[in-house]
């Protein structure tokens, strides 16, 4: 009779406690990823960065090159965060994704919005606001070159997007 007991209430105890154990799943709440390094290739992007170098820190440009990666994502967004105060501002507002998004912002933001949150939506997505997706960065990450002219920078992006796109790249 034990036996049956423990079997009873082993199953109910599943049953009623599964389904709000799962909830957020359910609810198609985003996944949140570490981008961690300056070439991301993971969750259906890839994703490189690298630094337009200028006369002095102002006219410095950080370029983040994005790509699908078969993930069947149809916009992007990017906000800047203080890890510290949670203040969040938008800085590029949600676009196509298209093949590539070149995303480029002045390196002197760092300072006061060093997290980096790329959202990813699907089409179903852009309607309720709500990305799948989250890849974030603590910052630029150390690893990422810095080019004197556009044209170093522009072949070095579309090298290693390449590279990461056919699976010769660092993944998370």
């Amino acid at each position: 009779m034990r036996y049956w007991r423990r079997v009873v209430f082993t199953a109910w105890a599943v049953l009623c406690l599964a389904p709000p154990l799962s909830l957020p799943f359910a609810l198609g709440q985003e996944r949140q990823v570490h981008g961690e390094n300056s070439s991301f290739v993971g969750e259906g992007v890839a994703m490189v960065w690298g630094v337009l170098r200028g006369a002095n820190e102002e006219s410095t440009h950080v370029i983040l090159r994005i790509a699908p990666a078969s993930g069947g994502y149809a916009a992007v967004s990017l906000d800047g965060v203080d890890p510290f105060t949670q203040r969040r501002q938008e800085l590029v507002a949600m676009q196509p994704l298209g093949n590539r998004v070149d995303v480029r912002t002045p390196r002197a933001t760092f300072a006061d919005l060093p997290r980096r949150e790329i959202h990813f939506f699907t089409a179903n997505d852009q309607h309720a606001q709500r990305p799948s997706l989250t890849v974030y960065f603590l910052g630029l990450p150390d690893t990422t070159p810095e080019f004197p002219s556009e044209a170093a920078l522009g072949k070095y992006l579309d090298d290693t997007l390449v590279k990461l796109l056919a699976g010769k790249g660092r993944t998370p």
